[in-house]
């Protein structure tokens, strides 16, 4: 049972990584030439990963792999809003 609890918190953790990353770039740094760049998606991983290894360290259902999946997901987040941008993606409003 604490198998799939675990499993369960670590898929969480990469669907909020992945869309609220996605939706930041998207939404807030459609101006920010840095932010398009492939090389920001990489930094933004290896960031979200490095800041949620202590947390996944501390929190006994979750694992490192845990926290490496976060990061690659805020990555492939990063980069899928930056690809948005750059596809004509409208603000709706």
């Amino acid at each position: 049972m604490l198998g799939i609890l675990s499993v369960v918190i670590s898929l969480g953790a990469v669907w909020f990584g992945y869309g609220t990353a996605r939706r930041f770039v998207r939404d807030r740094l459609r101006y920010v030439d840095g932010a398009l760049s492939s090389g920001a998606a990489v930094v933004a991983g290896v960031g979200a990963a490095l800041v949620a290894w202590p947390v996944a360290w501390l929190l006994p259902l979750v694992s490192g792999g845990t926290a490496i999946a976060f990061g690659i997901a805020v990555g492939l987040g990063t980069r899928a809003g930056a690809s948005d941008i750059k596809h004509g993606y409208r603000l709706r409003g």
